[in-house]
């Protein structure tokens, strides 16, 4: 659907980003994204992470990005210095693959070693393999699942300790319109894309606990290299339904993020055709989580340790 660790900005025009109600997430106060506090961002070399790097350095924020290509880390790392509200502002950067579980708690443990423990963290590492399912090599499947899921959780694992530490912070999980609906041409990328939404759900009772907002983001296909590498490979049933939903730009997804961010929200959709999709195969996700809470709450005292 959409591929966010490769990307860079579309010549079309973005939808808007459009609200979506319901369930009950964490508010930080004074608000997650605040200059000088501490952002990481996986997958922040290229995409939608570069764009959400930019955007929270615009913000005054200090930013550590994470991501595999050492070449495209420094051109990020310039390219987010020019967004900087102030020429103090710190940016770091860190070549890891987030598959690897042992560099990665390295590159992280050294970016909170560097700018203090994270108020923010953006897990936007992503790879996507399109195809028949027969024509998927097990190993694709493998990748996709080690990157888009697992590096997911253990980048969250590893903030988790220190932003809770420092008071709460916020969480955001790239997912995609492929983690709302199964596609044809997708098996390998929408099961990763599903599993972000519940681990999402099940993490976000269990962070209003600590004062760590999470939110869940699912964009519509989004210019990039990765997406015109998916062309190649990508049925033609599959290019039939995506086209459905229009092509955005990583900055317009972006914008949609941090908006997201900045009004607590849990679920974000940027773009008409996502904001539909998602109230369609999620109706009563605000109620059944607001239920949820209530049974949490009547057996877990808020504030109780945990």
């Amino acid at each position: 659907m959409q591929y966010h660790g490769e990307a860079v900005d579309a010549p079309r025009r973005a939808e808007p980003f459009h609200e979506e109600p319901g369930v009950p997430n964490v508010a930080v106060k004074d608000g997650a994204i605040a200059a000088g506090a501490h952002a990481i961002v996986t997958g922040g070399s290229s995409g939608i992470g570069l764009a959400i790097a930019k955007l929270l350095a615009a913000r005054g924020m200090n930013v550590s990005i994470l991501a595999r290509n050492v070449e495209r880390l420094a051109t990020a790392r310039m390219a987010i210095e020019q967004e900087r509200r102030h020429p103090s502002q710190r940016i770091a950067c860190q070549a890891v693959d987030v598959a690897e579980r042992e560099p990665l708690e390295a590159a992280i443990r050294q970016a909170i070693g560097e700018l203090g423990a994270p108020r923010v963290l953006v897990a936007s590492a992503g790879v996507a393999a399109a195809g028949y399912f027969l024509d998927i090599h097990p190993t694709a499947f493998e990748r996709t699942m080690a990157v888009n899921y697992l590096g997911t959780i253990d980048a969250v694992r590893l903030v988790v300790p220190d932003m809770r530490a420092a008071g709460g912070g916020h969480i955001v999980l790239i997912s995609s319109g492929a983690g709302l609906l199964g596609i044809l041409g997708y098996a390998a990328y929408c099961p990763t894309k599903f599993a972000l939404r519940g681990f999402a759900e099940a993490l976000r009772p269990e962070a209003k606990r600590w004062g760590i907002g999470v939110s869940i983001a699912y964009p519509p296909d989004t210019d990039t290299p990765g997406f015109h590498e998916e062309e190649c490979t990508k049925p033609p049933e599959t290019r039939k339904i995506c086209k459905t939903a229009s092509l955005m730009s990583a900055d317009a997804v972006a914008r949609a993020v941090v908006r997201g961010i900045d009004r607590g929200r849990f679920s974000i959709a940027p773009g008409w055709p996502m904001t539909l999709l998602h109230r369609a195969t999620t109706p009563f996700d605000g109620v059944i989580a607001r239920y949820l809470d209530w049974l949490v709450g009547a057996r877990w005292p808020r504030g109780a340790a945990r």
